[in-house]
């Protein structure tokens, strides 16, 4: 991506946009090695080396980052009264634009996808490209065949009616049961829903995947890592770049 210079420090937050041209102008900002004085020449923010004072300068403004989400935290960018998951990342992710694909709700643990890509967050988002969200569910009762094939068949949950969803009951007890489920929407308190729908409270929720990506075992919740080369290249098949 192509950007001022001064534009270039004030996004990253080294400084204001009119301290930005002082210090260009006092020979304080190097690109790729060299002094700039020129506060309007531009420079690609994912390839050419910043200096600044002597000291290098990570000057990416396109950065895409995997969290684990913990349970009592928004899904927002800000919020005047309780923590997002933005105060779980440095300041610079703010700055730059990184914003959560979607949301997960309060309650709710697991990955959560960041990106400062609006067309490949858009694209992550629609509804016609289908992407897949695997969580993991404790719920209240006992699950059996019924449940997996109203989730198969979809449900009108008045508001909306929810797609078909794949539902794999990995342990049904007399009084809780757990279960992975499927879906390739993302409607609000969906899976919560789709559960009470039939009769059973979800007690815990637990999102394992997000399209192609795991949650990486890794991570603790409320850890966070940017994402590899191949796993952006994964997230922009799934958003059909490569159609």
């Amino acid at each position: 991506m192509k950007m001022r210079l001064d534009r270039w420090l004030a996004t990253l937050g080294a400084c204001s946009r009119s301290d930005g041209k002082a210090w260009i102008r006092g020979g304080k900002v190097a690109v790729n090695g060299r002094i700039i004085r020129d506060s309007a020449l531009s420079f690609d923010t994912e390839k050419d080396a910043l200096t600044l004072d002597g000291k290098a300068v990570d000057g990416r403004v396109m950065r895409h980052v995997m969290m684990y989400k913990p349970g009592g935290v928004l899904t927002a960018a800000r919020d005047p009264k309780q923590p997002t998951v933005m105060d779980l990342l440095p300041e610079v992710y703010r700055r730059i634009g990184c914003m959560p694909v979607g949301r997960l709700d309060k309650d709710t643990t697991g990955i959560l996808i960041f990106t400062c890509d609006g067309e490949m967050n858009h694209r992550l988002l629609s509804p016609g490209r289908h992407v897949d969200k695997t969580y993991r569910a404790l719920v209240e009762g006992k699950l059996g065949s019924e449940t997996v094939e109203a989730f198969a068949a979809g449900m009108d949950l008045g508001d909306f009616t929810a797609q078909g969803a794949k539902l794999v009951i990995l342990r049904a007890g007399e009084e809780s049961s757990l279960a992975e489920v499927t879906i390739s929407e993302g409607k609000f308190h969906q899976v919560k829903r789709m559960f009470a729908a039939t009769g059973h409270e979800v007690t815990e929720l637990h999102r394992r995947s997000f399209g192609p990506l795991e949650l990486d075992p890794a991570l603790q919740e409320g850890d966070w890592r940017e994402l590899t080369a191949d796993e952006v290249r994964l997230l922009r098949d799934a958003a059909g770049f490569s159609e």
